[in-house]
């Protein structure tokens, strides 16, 4: 599983449907793989960072190249890069706490 697949699944919540999609339940849509990039898109990246704002953490970037998630940092060679290393460092962070309370507010 790579980074934009964990992200996908645990903190937007999509399901794996094929091996090339994943299912977003909230919107009811089937999402290709090559319509979710968001280590090179923007836009795709922020729907990340707006997700994780709903589960209370604040939102912080340089601009460029470093974002922050409250504590956590991380940085790439692009804006959206730089997001997709911080909330994968999310999902890290807590996957050895096996809670249901925290994986319930991340999925």
């Amino acid at each position: 599983m790579n980074k934009t697949d964990s992200i996908a699944r645990r903190i937007l919540g999509w399901k794996l449907n094929r091996w090339d999609r994943w299912f977003d339940f909230e919107n009811g849509v089937f999402i290709h793989e090559s319509e979710f990039q968001p280590e090179h898109n923007l836009d795709h990246a922020m729907k990340i960072v707006q997700k994780l704002e709903e589960f209370g953490y604040h939102y912080t970037t340089d601009g460029v190249s470093m974002v922050r998630f409250n504590d956590i940092q991380a940085s790439g060679d692009t804006l959206p890069k730089a997001i997709i290393n911080a909330a994968y460092s999310i999902i890290e962070r807590h996957a050895n706490i096996h809670t249901p309370n925290i994986w319930n507010q991340l999925c």
